[in-house]
């Protein structure tokens, strides 16, 4: 009770989850009772690892370092304070502003609006519209021509043309907070300045990397598997993976009305996937003798409560419920079967940025 368990699958591979439940993946149930009519259509322990072996992986490279200061002035941004300026607005200005927009000359649905405040250049409204403000200042009105675009979201101006008066009524620049103790204390550094906190964002970079990296590798693992053992899945197993599939879905849009669920037929492959997979995993850690690794679940444990204002409290729910650990260990085995995987296969390093692999710094 109290378990946000919907966090912890942040740490823990959907698919995975989802195999723990179905009761194909740990070695917790009776594999070889699971196995016993299906045995003959996964590939024995040593043909899987010789058709591994002709596998190739593709694994990212690259190093949180070399991005950690644009973290911290990115961060900086954020704390960023807005001063009222007399002069012209510019990219980067903060500016507050009524408007009335017209098509053909009449007036529409959402159109005007009075104190909005936008940064120019980021994004939130329209680019000609925000760069119509450029070059305002307080008091003056501007003329801009707008053009929504053909798939805007509201049909009724999607594609059409509109003329904004558009009034300044304040023109405000970035004033960002100097680098130093007081800036560091808000983000919990209170000892060793500003070189502590590029340390900590530096680790933190890292961590954000190396699961990056390691996705990568189990979506490249869990697809290779796939493509080289099919196999037909029994029905009834397909059925369950829906209806839990299904339930994990509710769960997690908050839904109660059956009637907005996905339908059954949209699910049929995705469920048929994750059973196959469960299958021609469960096989390779029965095959290959893979059991948890109890220091996996311990650092699994250590990730999940790690960033909690209160760790040791979050701990001790953990250990006391069952599901939740069950979780964690299905975690770590799978990490342990990546592992396996990777050392039947030819692996090859694959240049990388931590922009290119965790999407930092990219525009949306």
């Amino acid at each position: 009770e109290g378990l946000d368990l919907l966090g912890l699958q942040a740490h823990v591979n959907p698919q995975v989850f989802e195999l723990a439940r179905l009761g194909t993946f740990l070695g917790l149930h009776d594999v070889n009772g699971l196995f016993a009519d299906h045995t003959e259509q996964v590939a024995a322990g040593g043909e899987q690892a010789n058709a591994l072996a002709d596998q190739h992986l593709r694994v990212p490279a690259a190093h949180a370092q070399h991005a950690q200061m644009p973290l911290v002035v990115d961060v900086r941004d954020d704390q960023a304070d807005f001063v009222e300026v007399a002069r012209e607005a510019a990219e980067a200005d903060r500016v507050t502003v009524d408007f009335e927009g017209r098509i053909d000359g009449e007036t529409f649905q959402g159109g005007s609006a009075n104190g909005i405040a936008f940064v120019i250049g980021q994004g939130r409204m329209l680019k000609e519209f925000e760069d119509g403000a450029k070059g305002a200042k307080a008091g003056e009105t501007k003329s801009v021509t707008v053009n929504f675009p053909a798939d805007y979201g509201s049909e009724a101006v999607a594609g059409k043309t509109a003329i904004f008066n558009v009034t300044v009524q304040k023109v405000e620049e970035q004033k960002l907070p100097d680098l130093d103790d007081a800036f560091c204390e808000a983000f919990g550094v209170s000892e060793g300045g500003i070189e502590a906190l590029k340390a900590e964002v530096r680790d933190s970079m890292q961590r954000e990397l190396d699961n990056a990296i390691r996705n990568k590798l189990r979506t490249q693992v869990l697809d290779k598997l796939h493509d080289a053992n099919p196999i037909e899945v029994p029905k009834s197993m397909v059925a369950e993976a829906v209806q839990s599939m299904q339930l994990d879905f509710a769960r997690r849009m908050g839904i109660r009305d059956p009637k907005q669920l996905p339908a059954v037929e949209s699910m049929q492959d995705p469920a048929r996937r994750r059973v196959a997979l469960g299958l021609i995993v469960g096989e390779i850690i029965r095959a290959q003798g893979l059991k948890v690794d109890r220091e996996r679940i311990n650092e699994k444990l250590n990730d999940a409560v790690g960033m909690h204002p209160n760790p040791d409290e979050l701990r001790r729910q953990y250990l006391q419920n069952a599901d939740a650990m069950r979780q964690l260990e299905s975690a770590a085995l799978e990490d342990q079967l990546i592992d396996w995987v990777i050392s039947q296969a030819t692996v090859t390093d694959v240049p990388s940025t931590f922009a290119d692999l965790t999407g930092f710094g990219k525009a949306a």
